[in-house]
């Protein structure tokens, strides 16, 4: 099971209000909401190993390099001293730290890549695993595109309208929802994603091809790539709108390709698990009971940490 970090910890935080505090009065919203997500999906998913992914680079510079408008609107008034940092609340950022010291003492493995953002990690690790099942939790769609049957399967759990909510999605379900070939439902999201844009990641998408329109013309042509070799002959049965369009975009579409497309080639750095034999595995006790037990007392949050032990069973 592989975790998109900062799309389950956003979501808990704006879920949950901010009278959940700690006994100094501190906000612990997502930090509650974040150990209770891990517990329930644990409880319903029965996982051997999992994998916290985190943005190292949440804009990295392989990506605004190509298309500067790529999250831009996400940053923050820049200064000298903080150029390009994303904008966040400020009582989440100090519970981002707080996640991370409960999941290093109850030794559940985190993972990141220099220069690259949680879903290149979580697109690496998927592509990379060759004996487990992969489930990867997520509420950004984005990461459809990893979906697969071979060599092993490879499904997301997405959450985008809330864990109570959640589908989990294969390439099946993808081309379904989506009207995509079924023969390439991964790829085929990741292009049509490229055709439709994503106004909340700053991408601009080709003019007047939207999301049905998009599949209906990949289906037609067979991939992206020979869509647009059809623009660009003169001969081609392809309508005088969508033609022009994508000629306007081609700049637009070559850089997209590298923007939207999830690495599956990141330098994966994996923080130690409570399991010296395999780091990602499933943590049978907690790696540091004192800590655990100080940040229980420090957090307030006990009754997360009871509900993440009954999912992990561990005698406490």
């Amino acid at each position: 099971m592989l975790l998109d970090g900062a799309s389950l910890w956003f979501r808990s935080y704006f879920a949950l209000p901010e009278k959940m505090t700690a006994p100094d009065g501190r906000p612990v919203n997502a930090v509650r909401g974040f150990v209770d997500t891990i517990a329930a999906l644990v409880t319903k998913h029965e996982p051997t190993r999992l994998v916290v992914c985190l943005d190292l680079d949440w804009r990295p510079a392989f990506r605004t390099d190509l298309i500067p408008s790529y999250k831009a609107h996400r940053v923050a008034e820049e200064s000298s001293t903080a150029p390009d940092v994303e904008e966040v609340p400020d009582t989440l950022t100090p519970q981002v730290d707080m996640i991370m010291n409960v999941l290093a003492a109850a030794g559940i493995s985190r993972a990141g890549a220099v220069g690259y953002e949680a879903d290149d990690v979580i697109g690496t690790l998927a592509f990379a695993e060759a004996d487990d099942e992969v489930v990867v939790v997520s509420g950004d769609r984005d990461l459809l595109q990893v979906v697969a049957d071979d060599p092993v399967s490879v499904r997301v759990f997405y959450v985008g309208r809330g864990l109570s909510k959640a589908e989990l999605m294969g390439p099946l379900e993808v081309a379904e929802k989506y009207g995509l070939d079924p023969e390439r439902p991964g790829v085929g999201y990741a292009e049509m994603s490229m055709l439709r844009g994503d106004p909340s990641d700053g991408l601009p998408g080709v003019a007047g091809i939207g999301e049905k329109t998009g599949a209906k013309l990949l289906n037609e042509y067979g991939s992206l790539e020979a869509l647009e070799k059809a623009a660009a002959d003169p001969a081609s049965k392809l309508a005088a709108r969508p033609r022009n369009a994508l000629i306007a975009a081609s700049d637009y579409l070559t850089a997209a390709r590298t923007v939207v497309t999830v690495a599956t080639d990141a330098e994966i750095v994996l923080s130690p698990g409570a399991d010296e034999q395999r780091a990602d595995a499933l943590p049978a006790a907690p790696a540091d009971r004192v800590a655990l037990a100080e940040l229980v007392e420090e957090l307030g949050i006990g009754a997360s940490v009871k509900r993440l032990a009954t999912a992990l069973r561990w005698e406490l």
